[in-house]
């Protein structure tokens, strides 16, 4: 790097804190706590807690005792956990960090200043939602001065109840669950695909007793039996592959090959992903949709109806709002309400992205409702440097 490279990297660094400064004072001046968490993670609960997507991005070191730890690449685990070892669980916590988090990111720097938003606790949780979107969405419109916002939402809650609805089975929606967000669902409800897939010999029928045995687990459970086997086997690496590679690929495999849709379920999912529009729009077409099929949909479509009046008394514009049935996020803990929020001149990289992540907690053994948002602060200066 040159040396005005160098130096225009460290003032954009500079910039990047002091605005991030900024933004911390601006939550704090609304309620949040200023908090923070080591730059120097553990690795082990992003990648059983995040999905594909982090550990693809993940910046991995061990210490000298061989211990798998990597740079922060977000606030949202972290958080968690310092919540539950603080013992203080069924207390409401609003905090806010600020700081540089590390992860890959195709064409741009993968050390850059993030602030987050996180409140845990709250048991009136699309009131919370609306709430942490809003603090988010007027941060962000009065730094980005004049310039369009757009501002997309999405409620994987309903994505739930449909599937329960379909009755579809449990290793299929949790597939389904993971396609969503990592935006691949297509290909699976695809009725000539599922077809050919039927038509398909099964390459793991040999192991079909293990298969029927970890079908519907809990997928940490699945992997750490299948690992268990192969270290009775006396398996512990293969082609460069650990156990635990081989024990993912294998479940991977395994999921692929669950039940398939039928062509009436498909059908169904292909239309529900369809539905967008402002957000009265989506609960309407959403209920049509519920009438048409009879489908059990009312209490979560009461609570995107009753979350979009919280919105609405909060001062954001829901008339410019695209709200999707098919929107979704590509971190595996969350589970409720998400959204992003990006300059409609830049549709491609959200400036603000969140949502709720009450399942990560679920995993983590606790019952609590958390709910959070992510500020790309060098992403902000962008258009303003």
């Amino acid at each position: 790097m040159s040396e005005r490279s160098s130096k225009a990297a460290q003032a954009r660094a500079t910039g990047a804190a002091a605005d991030g400064a900024d933004l911390v004072t601006r939550f704090m001046r609304a309620g949040f706590h200023r908090a923070d968490v080591p730059v120097l993670q553990p690795a082990d609960p992003f990648l059983e807690l995040s999905g594909e997507d982090i550990r693809r991005r993940l910046f991995v070191t061990s210490d000298e005792e061989g211990a798998e730890l990597c740079l922060r690449p977000e606030f949202t685990i972290p958080a968690a956990l310092e919540y539950l070892k603080a013992g203080v669980v069924g207390r409401r916590i609003d905090q806010v960090y600020c700081g540089p988090v590390f992860r890959h990111r195709p064409g741009e720097s993968g050390e850059f200043v993030q602030v987050s938003l996180e409140s845990i606790g709250r048991t009136d949780r699309e009131a919370a939602d609306a709430d942490i979107l809003a603090e988010s969405y007027h941060a962000v419109a009065e730094i980005a001065g004049g310039e369009a916002l757009a501002i997309n939402i999405g409620d994987l809650g309903l994505f739930s109840a449909l599937l329960e609805a379909l009755a579809i089975d449990a290793a299929t929606r949790r597939r389904l669950a993971l396609a969503l967000g990592e935006g691949r669902i297509d290909a699976l409800i695809d009725p000539a695909k599922i077809e050919a897939r039927k038509a398909e010999p099964r390459g793991l029928a040999r192991y079909s007793g293990v298969l029927d045995a970890l079908k519907g687990a809990d997928p940490d459970e699945a992997k750490a039996f299948v690992k268990d086997l192969l270290s009775m086997a006396g398996i512990t690496a293969t082609g460069g592959r650990t156990a635990e590679d081989i024990a993912g690929r294998f479940l991977k495999r395994a999921h692929e090959e669950s039940e398939a849709l039928d062509s009436a379920q498909a059908a169904i999912l292909k239309r529900f992903l369809g539905i967008a529009g402002d957000p009265d729009e989506v609960a309407a077409a959403l209920r049509a949709l519920a009438g048409e099929a009879s489908l059990d949909l009312g209490a979560a479509i009461d609570r995107f109806e009753e979350r979009t009046g919280f919105l609405d008394a909060r001062g954001l514009p829901l008339a410019r709002m695209k709200a999707s049935a098919g929107f979704a996020r590509n971190m595996d803990y969350y589970s409720g309400f998400v959204f992003d929020i990006r300059r409609a001149a830049d549709p491609v990289r959200p400036l603000v992205g969140g949502g709720r992540y009450d399942r990560l907690f679920e995993r983590l053994g606790r019952e609590v409702p958390g709910i959070g948002a992510a500020i790309w602060v060098d992403r902000l200066m962008g258009n303003n440097a």
